[in-house]
């Protein structure tokens, strides 16, 4: 008697998860290079606790309590007549409202008690002062009004690495310039990148006549002298931050252009892309869904270039005064007030190693990714 025969168990299939096996191999690639594996989470790590800036640097509390009620001051402009006083917004750092809030209730302080536009009035020696670990506690606590016995000569209130020229805090300073430079970097980056792949993609894919006159715009408009344009329009224009972007954005999005095009022309007379055109596509489903993610790999590859390029060009214009507006916490200012303090190295050093760990460790992620997008590397 024959015996049945079960059919063979199913080994392989389509693929499972949200992952694709390409995207799978490429992370693995990426955790590959080690350098940039963690150089990528040290700057996430980093980028977040910056985004959070109030809570680490800040001269008001995080939370208060006075009277059985519970305020909010780093999120809430409270006036200074709740706590007896006569101003439209409280100094909480004020002996008189520091004795009057806790003699009714209590302060929640973040670690350092400045913000970056924050000068202390309490400073040992004449600004620039040096880090509080350089000095004895006599020496850094002489200026309060009872010396060491004072209740503000504490650690929250010392300056870690030291006073600008303005008295204010160097530590909260770096910290909310950080903040500020990879903010503007990551906008200008996917803006610039929005217009740029936009353009190269346009080329690329219509050719021809498009493809011509378009080449020759970017031509004129990418021999322009960029710096000279960037300092005039910035000493016209009245500095702030969106003003700063949308100068830079003028010529930024012109490095992604050559990538997509280049991209765009070798990939548009593919085989796949003729069939959905015979198909009767448009020609704005076959750019978007289906030649755009192939010439995107070219293009996220160059990313934390773009980034770290954003970022060091912001630095080098509000060094030379045409950044960001007077009393922004700035890199860039960091390093002018060093040139113009030599006696005061640590201004000029905190600013050097702060751009240089953070433009290191994008481009290690750079390389990372070069290597996680590497078709050589990716379809082995």
């Amino acid at each position: 008697m024959e015996q049945a025969v079960k059919p063979a168990e199913v080994t392989s299939g389509p693929p499972t998860g949200f992952f694709s096996p390409t995207a799978k191999r490429r992370w693995r690639n990426f955790k590959a290079n080690r350098r940039g594996y963690w150089s990528f989470w040290i700057f996430l790590v980093i980028f977040f606790l910056s985004l959070f800036a109030e809570l680490i640097a800040n001269d008001k509390p995080i939370l208060a309590s006075y009277k059985g009620e519970l305020l909010v001051p780093v999120m809430v402009d409270y006036p200074e007549e709740k706590f007896g006083g006569f101003l439209a917004r409280t100094d909480y750092r004020d002996p008189f409202i520091r004795d009057e809030i806790e003699a009714n209730g209590w302060m929640l302080w973040p670690p350092f008690r400045y913000s970056y536009r924050t000068a202390n009035s309490y400073i040992p020696t004449s600004a620039p002062t040096a880090p509080f670990w350089t000095m004895s506690k006599e020496e850094r606590c002489s200026a309060y009004p009872n010396g060491v016995d004072d209740p503000d000569c504490i650690i929250g209130n010392m300056n870690w690495l030291g006073t600008d020229d303005q008295a204010r805090d160097v530590m909260a300073r770096m910290i909310y310039g950080f903040r500020i430079s990879v903010l503007f970097g990551l906008a200008l980056t996917a803006l610039s990148a929005l217009i740029g792949v936009s353009m190269g993609a346009v080329q690329g894919y219509f050719g021809g006549w498009t493809d011509l006159l378009l080449q020759r715009v970017l031509e004129i408009w990418s021999s322009m002298p960029v710096l000279y344009i960037l300092l005039i329009i910035a000493a016209i224009l009245p500095p702030g931050f969106w003003i700063l972007l949308g100068i830079m954005l003028l010529f930024s999005w012109v490095a992604f252009v050559g990538v997509v095009r280049a991209e765009f022309l070798r990939a548009r007379n593919f085989e796949y892309v003729n069939a959905a055109r015979a198909l009767g596509v448009g020609n704005a489903t076959i750019i978007f869904r289906h030649l755009l993610p192939n010439a995107m790999v070219a293009t996220l590859t160059f990313l934390p270039f773009i980034l770290s390029g954003s970022i060091t060009t912001l630095t080098s214009l509000d060094f030379l005064g045409f950044g960001l507006p007077p009393g922004s916490a700035s890199l860039g200012e960091l390093i002018a007030q060093g040139k113009r303090n030599l006696q005061a190295p640590w201004l000029g050093l905190t600013a050097f190693f702060t751009i240089s760990i953070m433009l290191s460790l994008l481009i290690f992620i750079g390389e990372a990714t070069r290597d996680a997008f590497d078709p050589r590397k990716t379809f082995q």
